[in-house]
């Protein structure tokens, strides 16, 4: 039977080189690298480059990558439309301190699609982005408490950094009266008392606590479909509820698309049927460079352009970042989201009817996008409704043996149990990681 220990054994021998660079890299960067996401069992994974739907590690091995820059390279790795546009950018100047027509170039693309943005202002990040959109939110409404849901990751700042990573305990409060609590040390108490805690598809808790603390609450800020945080589909009731009460109490409802604008073309809050007032944006829009945004509805967006909320960073608007972006969106028509969805529909569906054949544990969940997430729950049939369900129901170690075993033979997903897909893959590539999720099953329940 495959177990913990022989997966972590086969994937030190395999990446050795990378295990040796992580070692070396902590005498110079605290943990070995900058971003304790990399961490993938042991160590991380180190790369030498990629080409398509595959990275190239320093170890020698070629890996299917189902990680993509945790959802980011959406067109794969070297696209010729992307490379070709910096490489054409770059011989007349990198950085100015002027603005370029690129930016409003994306902005209109971003405002062709999403039907509740009126107008975008750019940022180097999505977790800068979040911090505009709060600041906007408590400036347009003149109120201070925000509200996020338990497990809703949006980035890395204080007051997004409550309750985005939980993991059990009396701490966290009940199902239906969850407590913040700050995920760092360093996070003061001050700021932990600014954040209300949501459940998600909790329909009649979320109401009631939007309503008891709504007066003094600036902003919602939700995934529609939660990624970084453990990821949860939102049922379209409870989305709808949560746009109903929040217009109601007036509320902002800001929807992070950071991961889901990759789900349509018009993003997730079409699918639902929702406008959101505000939107953070990342990842895919700039084309692979560091690149965030908020969009919204003008009046909103006007607490920015008659200065009332200062917001300017010294790459904000950055030209490199706004080309690689309108290249990547341009080349995201309708057509690249249905093949991308449809690729996705049928390892839900492939994988689904095989696991429930043999009544397995192991499952591959989500709504049907190219982002989506497996686990090894502790009994078949059990689903990931909460944040909560995937410290119930979720067997960590087992979850871990399967992503240490899919980068040993030879795919890349995202260590925690993530996996985006890319318009390079082919019709091989999805066979070949159904072939290896059911080889991977096999081995560990044998």
């Amino acid at each position: 039977m495959l177990t913990l220990d022989t997966a972590t054994r086969r994937f030190s021998e395999k990446f050795a080189a990378s295990a040796q660079l992580s070692k070396e890299g902590r005498d110079v960067i605290p943990g070995g690298y900058s971003r304790t996401s990399f961490n993938f069992g042991p160590h991380a994974v180190f790369v030498e480059g990629g080409e398509g739907s595959y990275i190239d590690t320093v170890d020698g091995h070629r890996l299917l990558d189902l990680n993509n820059n945790f959802t980011v390279n959406i067109l794969g790795h070297g696209n010729a439309a992307i490379s070709d546009a910096l490489i054409s950018a770059i011989p007349s100047g990198t950085s100015f301190g002027n603005p370029v027509e690129e930016e409003a170039a994306l902005a209109r693309i971003i405002i062709d699609r999403v039907a509740s943005i009126d107008m975008v202002q750019f940022s180097c990040s999505a977790s800068e982005s979040v911090l505009s959109a709060i600041r906007v939110a408590r400036a347009f409404t003149g109120r201070s408490l925000i509200a996020k849901f338990e497990g809703g990751y949006h980035g890395f700042t204080d007051p997004v950094s409550v309750s985005a990573h939980p993991h059990g305990g009396h701490e966290y409060g009940t199902d239906s009266d969850p407590l913040p609590v700050a995920d760092s040390e360093g996070i003061t108490a001050a700021v932990v008392d600014q954040v209300v805690i949501l459940t998600q598809n909790d329909l009649v808790g979320t109401e009631r606590i939007l309503r008891e603390r709504g007066a003094d609450l600036a902003c919602v800020i939700v995934e529609l479909e939660s990624g970084a945080g453990g990821h949860v589909v939102l049922h379209a009731e409870f989305v709808r509820m949560l746009r109903r009460v929040t217009a109601e109490l007036g509320i902002l409802l800001v929807v992070d698309e950071t991961m889901t604008l990759r789900a349509a073309f018009h993003g997730m809050q079409t699918q639902y049927g929702i406008e959101a007032d505000l939107t953070v944006m990342g990842k895919i829009i700039g084309g692979g460079l560091p690149l965030g945004a908020i969009g919204g509805r003008a009046e909103i967006m006007q607490v920015l352009a008659d200065g009332r909320v200062p917001i300017s960073g010294t790459h904000h608007g950055h030209r490199l970042a706004l080309i690689a972006g309108i290249a990547c969106m341009t080349a995201l028509d309708e057509a690249a989201y249905d093949r991308l969805n449809a690729m996705a529909g049928r390892i839900l569906e492939e994988v689904g009817e095989w696991t429930a054949a043999r009544n397995s544990p192991f499952t591959i969940f989500g709504s049907g996008y190219s982002s989506l997430a497996y686990a090894y729950c502790v009994e078949p049939g059990m689903t990931v409704e909460t944040q909560r369900d995937h410290w119930r129901n979720v067997d960590a170690d087992k979850t871990q043996t399967f992503s240490l075993e899919m980068a040993n033979r030879g795919f890349f997903p995202v260590a925690r149990g993530e996996f985006s897909l890319s318009l390079t893959m082919t019709d091989e590539d999805i066979t070949s990681f159904i072939e290896a999720v059911k080889g991977i099953v096999t081995d560990m329940e044998s």
